[in-house]
């Protein structure tokens, strides 16, 4: 697999490598490897918490997860707690993968 992901960049190198591996002639004849998307997916994301759209905290979370769930753990977090003050939580809003800005007053 290495050496024909190689093959564009270094042909002869890729050809010998391919070589001493014991595959059948020339690596410039394989097909492609196939596209796995389920590979390629981000098992989690960086999710920046903000507290009156000042940064407070960075939570990994996984890219699916809902709204609900990330203003509790954004609440639980000592960074975002002291920044509240005690101040009651008005609107939370929430963009997935990205943002969660707490608005207290």
């Amino acid at each position: 697999m290495t050496a024909l992901l190689l093959a564009p960049l270094a042909p002869h190198l890729a050809e010998e490598l391919w070589a001493q591996l014991g595959y059948p002639y020339s690596v410039h004849n394989q097909p492609w490897p196939e596209w796995d998307a389920e590979k390629a997916r981000a098992r989690t994301v960086t999710l920046v918490v903000q507290v009156n759209g000042k940064l407070r905290d960075k939570l990994e979370v996984a890219p699916d997860i809902g709204e609900e769930e990330v203003v509790a753990l954004a609440m639980a977090g000592d960074k975002v707690r002291s920044a509240m003050q005690g101040k009651a939580l008005r609107r939370p809003i929430f963009v997935p993968g990205k943002l969660l800005n707490l608005v207290v007053g």
